[in-house]
């Protein structure tokens, strides 16, 4: 198949082949009129590359994937290096995960504490809610030049 339909298969673009061949991650194999030739195995090589981004893999973090489909295995990650590869993706997530988690309980403190600000001054204010400042300030006129 050309390049125009691997990309259409593939949900790619042919700009995106290219890259990908120019990184070494597609072979480049042309047929005897000198246009770009693909078979079915590089089909499942740009699937492998593809679902391995949506995970938030980059580019050269799928080069063992690649590089193991390409060595005749049935799935990319049967070989040694995609695993490290996925135990290095794991750790880098259990990460960020408890970065987020830190993020996630000072958020939810600073906002319980809010409110509890704001509970004590509406009970101080006869259950009135008080009035913002910057909402009880005047709207400014804006000029246009």
């Amino acid at each position: 198949m050309r390049i125009g339909e691997l990309a259409r298969r593939a949900g790619t673009t042919t700009r995106a082949l290219r890259y990908y061949e120019q990184l070494g991650l597609l072979p480049a194999r042309r047929a005897g009129n000198g246009y770009r030739a693909y078979g079915e195995e590089d089909l499942r090589l740009l699937r492998q590359i593809r679902t391995l981004q949506d995970f938030g893999f980059g580019l050269e973090e799928t080069r063992p994937f690649v590089e193991c489909l390409q060595a005749g295995h049935p799935h990319g990650d049967s070989c040694p290096a995609s695993l490290e590869v996925y135990r290095r993706k794991l750790a880098e997530l259990d990460e960020c995960i408890d970065r987020l988690q830190e993020v996630r309980t000072r958020v939810a403190g600073q906002f319980a504490r809010a409110e509890r600000e704001r509970d004590e001054l509406a009970v101080g204010t006869a259950g009135e809610p008080p009035q913002c400042e910057w909402a009880a300030q005047p709207a400014v006129e804006w000029e246009e030049k």
